[in-house]
């Protein structure tokens, strides 16, 4: 028998999945609800008058393309419910957008992140401050921000926004709660950037293939690599993970990385280990913070007019990949990989070495090639990771507090 709070329980969970399939389906009509969902036309009808009450959805009407008979009723997300600051961080910049609750954006700016040697205590004083500046420019209230969500590259605390390590400031740790908690009272979340990439990928993936969606993997290109990995979950959706892949071994006692140790993939793959192998500076120098994608693409001119230097660093590049994607589907199953990022423009260059790396593993050469498919625009995956994400969080902590909606 169902107690009073487990009876609660399912009522809420009922409600999220109303708003999910809202977000993913657009405005619908009741009919369509119970269809997507799966729930009775009562249960339909009991929660979303309770979540109109609420100012969480609102009504609209639309009329027939014939122009004839009643309009339908459809049943939508209400804008103004509440706002969501989406902040990405990257090697150059930090972009901040301001999102309502239908997922629709407002407004966005980016500002350059300057190399400044105070490093992570100058960088969150910015922080503050455009978040402080994207309401002001909106002249939206700050408590009708609900939620706060950032990404960067590097180790995300599992549990807790906090920045553990990123290639930007190093073992610099950042508690972004800590950090805005004294100006805001909205929710915080932190999210390693390739994950969202991978989210947003699988969430695309899942609306063309439906249930023959089974996995992926999103290798991030760039001044430092990344790589997600999503998995068909069961009825709590889909499995999610950003393993350190940039920072795995390539080879023992190898070119020293940003992360201070010897031999990772990055310290063979990224933009940085890139540019050092090709003027062939000491594989032990320092690497470069960040490197111009204009210095890569003078390199990649070269190799494609068969510069031999430059040509072996992007085939050792490809090979270093290749032999950390053979690593991880050995450790997983064979599945799509997708490459993003800005090291896309390359692919040309690292298409050998990462099939021949990946031709070492044994599942590959047991099972095939896997299919490689190259996915240009990340910065908007990222976007998408970001709305999945963060808006569902809202959805949950809308649904649990009985709404927060104005009038």
């Amino acid at each position: 028998m169902l107690t009073k709070s487990s009876t609660e329980l399912v009522r809420q969970r009922n409600s999220v999945l109303v708003l999910s399939v809202l977000r993913r389906h657009g405005a619908l009509a009741h009919t369509e609800i119970s269809d997507f969902t799966g729930l009775s036309s009562a249960t339909i009808s009991a929660i979303t008058a309770d979540l109109e009450r609420a100012h969480i959805i609102e009504k609209s009407e639309q009329q027939a393309a014939s122009g004839r008979g009643r309009p339908r009723v459809l049943l939508r997300q209400r804008r103004d419910c509440g706002y969501l600051i989406v902040v990405i961080i990257s090697s150059d910049a930090v972009q901040y957008s301001l999102v309502d609750y239908a997922g629709k954006l407002i407004d966005r700016f980016s500002e350059e992140r300057s190399h400044d040697p105070a490093g992570a205590a100058r960088f969150v004083e910015g922080v503050r401050a455009g978040l402080s500046r994207i309401l002001e420019r909106s002249r939206i209230s700050q408590e009708k921000v609900l939620l706060i969500s950032i990404s960067s590259k590097g180790l995300v605390n599992s549990t807790e926004p906090v920045l553990v390590w990123s290639p930007i400031f190093g073992s610099d740790r950042i508690d972004f709660e800590s950090v805005l908690r004294p100006d805001w009272q909205a929710k915080v979340i932190l999210d390693n950037e390739t994950l969202l990439v991978a989210a947003a990928l699988g969430a695309r993936e899942e609306i063309v293939k439906g249930a023959d969606f089974r996995s992926l993997a999103a290798l991030s290109l760039g001044h430092s690599i990344g790589l997600g990995i999503v998995r068909r979950g069961g009825q709590t959706g889909q499995e999610i993970s950003a393993p350190n892949f940039g920072h795995m071994l390539h080879m023992a006692g190898g070119g020293l990385c940003r992360c201070g140790t010897r031999g990772c993939i990055e310290a063979y793959a990224g933009f940085y280990a890139i540019l050092r192998s090709a003027f062939e500076v000491p594989l032990d120098t320092i690497p470069a913070k960040f490197v111009p994608v204009t210095e890569l693409d003078k390199i990649a001119a070269k190799a494609r007019q068969g510069h031999r230097t430059s040509t072996i660093a992007f085939r050792q590049a490809g090979l270093a990949l290749g032999n950390g994607l053979s690593r991880m589907l050995s450790l997983t199953e064979r599945m799509p990989i997708a490459i993003t990022g800005p090291g896309t423009r390359y692919y040309d260059l690292l298409r050998q070495g990462i099939e021949e790396g990946l031709g070492q593993s044994h599942i590959v050469r047991m099972e095939g090639m896997p299919e490689i498919r190259v996915v240009a625009d990340e910065p908007i995956l990222v976007f998408e990771g970001h709305l999945n994400r963060a808006l569902s969080v809202i959805d949950q902590d809308i649904v649990i507090s009985g709404g927060q909606g104005g009038d």
